[in-house]
Order: structure tokens, then sequence, then C-alpha cells
């Protein structure tokens, strides 16, 4: 059946945004190289036409430089319209990536609420009240029981404070006897006055008194001799 009716031909995928945009600037890159080429041209007539003198010479020059003013023009606006498609098709790609985006979010937000919706069939909000009950039931036990291990068996609850304040100052008044009863030996040392224990004189004050009986000296430290004993 193929040999007789042929094969159906693959057909190629239609081009996208961006190799649309990538021929139309490889067309724009063309037609900035033939404007090139045509200014330098203009710009090489420009020359001719001031050296030559005015006449046929000058005006065969002019109609050259005429001719490339309009290719010129021709091309520029080939460009610009070049640049309007791109710019049309840029709006495009922009559009299609925002719809892309919004699609990928939709189904983001789908998977999303499927999941929620599923979760909360597992979760009921009388089950969670109920549990914040019981919790708080057994923290109050939690605390009775805190405070029933933590009461003290000797201390009473019914003491009177003015009854607590007599005892503290009988306390207070037995250790101050206890205080001054203690024995001598057991007291801390007192300074003594080891002068008065010993009843040592006081030291001579200015100068020292001669005794009587010392014998006096002359200049060179010999005993003097009584004026008495000399004999005339």
């Amino acid at each position: 059946m193929k040999k007789i009716f042929g094969a159906k031909k693959s057909q190629d995928p239609p081009p996208s945004i961006q190799d649309a945009t990538d021929r139309i600037y490889k067309r724009g890159d063309t037609v900035d190289e033939k404007i090139k080429k045509l200014d330098a041209e203009l710009a090489r007539y420009k020359e001719q036409i001031k050296k030559t003198r005015p006449g046929p010479a000058q005006e065969a020059v002019k109609a050259r430089a005429m001719r490339i003013l309009k290719q010129r023009k021709m091309y520029e606006g080939q460009r610009d319209m070049l640049y309007n498609q791109t710019y049309n098709l840029d709006q495009v790609a922009f559009a299609s990536e925002g719809i892309k985006d919004a699609q990928q979010t939709m189904t983001a937000m789908k998977a999303a609420n499927k999941e929620l919706k599923g979760m909360m069939k597992t979760v009921r909000i009388e089950d969670i009240d109920s549990m914040q009950d019981e919790m708080m039931d057994l923290m109050d036990v939690s605390n009775e029981i805190q405070e029933t291990l933590g009461r003290s068996y000797n201390v009473p609850d019914d003491i009177d404070e003015e009854e607590l304040m007599g005892e503290l100052d009988a306390l207070e008044a037995d250790m101050d006897f206890e205080s001054n009863s203690v024995p001598s030996y057991l007291q801390p040392d007192k300074e003594t006055d080891l002068d008065s224990e010993l009843n040592l004189p006081a030291a001579p004050s200015g100068h020292a008194a001669i005794p009587a009986n010392r014998q006096q000296e002359d200049e060179l430290g010999l005993p003097t001799v009584p004026h008495a004993s000399i004999r005339t």
C-alpha cells in the first residue's frame, strides 16, 4: 500500500518564536551591512562633487549620489520594518512565557490543594479541642501532685508568727549568755604592757649625769692632778 499511495511525509515542527527572531536579526544585520556600503559610496560622491566644477560632470555625479540615496532610504525602511517585527515577536514571547508560568503555577496550586484536602480529612477540630481539654486537665492534676509531694510533714499549717518571734528572741538571749560565760583561757588574748609588769625605770632625758667620784681628765685625756697636792 505504501508503494502505491506513497508514505506520508513527516511534517517538520513549526518554527519557534526564538527561531523567527534569530532569522529576522540575521536579515537586519545584512541590511545594515548594505547601508554601510552605501554610506561609503555617498561619502566618495560628496568628495567628487566638491572637486568637480559645475557642469555636466558634476550633474552626473549628483545623479549617481541620488540613486545611492534612494537605495539607502529603501534599505532603511526594510531595517525599520525588521525592527518592528522583532519587537512584536518579543512581545509574543513575553506573553507566551507568562502563560507558561501561569500554567505551572496552576498545576502546583492544584497539587497543593489536593494534598491539603487529603490532610484535612485526617484532622478534626473536635478532636483538637478535646485533646486541648485533656491536656489542661492533666496539667492541673500534675500541679496538684507536685504540691502534695512538696508538702512538709513536721511544720503544721496553723503556726503563729508571734510565737515564732518569741522563740527567736529567747534563742538570741541564750546565745548572749553563753558568750559571756566563756572561760578566760578560751577568750582571746589581750595586749599587756611589759614595761609596767617589769617596773623598768624611765629612759633619761637631756645630758647624762657625771658621777661624783669620777676623776676629771685634761685635754689629752689624762687624769688631772689637784692643786692642793702640788708642793712648792
